[in-house]
């Protein structure tokens, strides 16, 4: 079975390994000279289908749950199952009791039990939410990882070819490009993020700061670096980052800590996320052309659920043809 995959994101990269794993030839296409610069490049990289009910549908709980074991299998070492904590400012803290309410799998902490977990955020908040089960990545070394072990499986990658042919021909393509996919009822979500790096803050695992208006994430990564993100722009624009939301991230992150305003900024980014209007993920098949799209800002979330789905779609079909044909002769 031949499968050709258009887009090197996590979407494509995740339907590689499932299909790869079990036996197909793959070729993956990338219009980008590397892996890298997409939307997935600039995800924060939560696994966290329990913190994201609070505003999505509960198939998101539903699919994602299973995402930490998936990466965890794919990428040994590359998951952090710290849980996630989420705090809210004094004056918000109207906000935690909403956030508990529309949410499940937390216990709630008190100021000494946070500062067990978390000592430099110690009488900075006085309640918090814990999800003990969430985990999180770094999303850029798991593209990566997932990249050079996809190569070493035999993956085929071709990059720069735009919306060219790869060479050969293949039983199945699958479309994984995202924005790029131009079709009806795709929209795009633009996402802003900032990386800060500060010796000055240390955080076990993500941590959400809720706000009326602007609530954010600081993600900790290796090398004393945190992703704070990230705004939810309807937009399709690309681009760089505003002044407002810079402002709002680094306001957000000072308030989480107030060392994070002597923290270096080492950089900005903007991804545009493919969503439908229900913001759920969809795989869809038309004869032998197979489409991954819509993860919104799941993208690692619900990557893994996504890819199993279409490489049984794909692999599935290829059994009946086969049946079809033994029994023909």
């Amino acid at each position: 079975m031949k499968v050709l995959i258009r887009g090197a994101g996590v979407a494509g990269l995740t339907l590689a390994f499932e299909l790869a794993t079990r036996g197909a030839s793959v070729t993956m296409v990338e219009k980008r000279r590397q892996v890298a610069g997409n939307a997935s490049w600039q995800a924060g990289g939560m696994l966290a289908p329990w913190c994201e009910r609070e505003s999505a549908e509960e198939a998101v709980l539903s699919l994602g749950r299973s995402a930490p074991d998936w990466w965890s299998a794919a990428l040994p070492g590359h998951v952090m199952r710290n849980g996630t904590l989420v705090v809210a400012p004094a004056r918000d803290v109207a906000e935690l009791d909403r956030f508990g309410r529309c949410t499940s799998g937390f216990r709630e902490l008190d100021a000494e039990t946070i500062a067990a977990l978390e000592p430099d955020l110690e009488g900075r908040f006085g309640r918090a939410l814990f999800f003990t089960e969430e985990a999180h990545l770094d999303p850029r070394k798991a593209l990566l990882g997932l990249q050079e072990k996809l190569v070493r499986m035999g993956v085929r990658f071709e990059f720069g070819y735009g919306s060219v042919q790869a060479p050969g021909r293949a039983d199945v393509e699958a479309d994984c490009t995202g924005m790029a996919d131009a079709r009806p009822g795709l929209r795009g979500v633009r996402g802003e993020m900032l990386v800060l790096r500060t010796s000055e803050v240390s955080l076990a695992r993500p941590v959400r700061l809720l706000h009326p208006r602007v609530p954010v994430y600081v993600v900790p990564r290796s090398g004393n670096l945190f992703m704070v993100g990230a705004t939810m722009i309807e937009s399709d624009v690309g681009g760089s980052i505003t002044a407002r939301s810079v402002m709002e991230l680094l306001n957000a992150a000072y308030a989480l800590h107030p060392a994070f305003g002597e923290a270096e900024l080492v950089e900005t980014g903007v991804g545009v996320r493919p969503a439908f209007a229900d913001n759920l993920p969809r795989v869809e098949r038309n004869g032998k052309d197979i489409r991954i799209n819509g993860l919104y800002r799941h993208g690692f979330l619900l990557a893994p659920a996504m890819a199993r789905q279409a490489a049984d779609m794909i692999l599935g079909q290829e059994t009946k043809k086969e049946r079809a044909h033994e029994a023909h002769h």
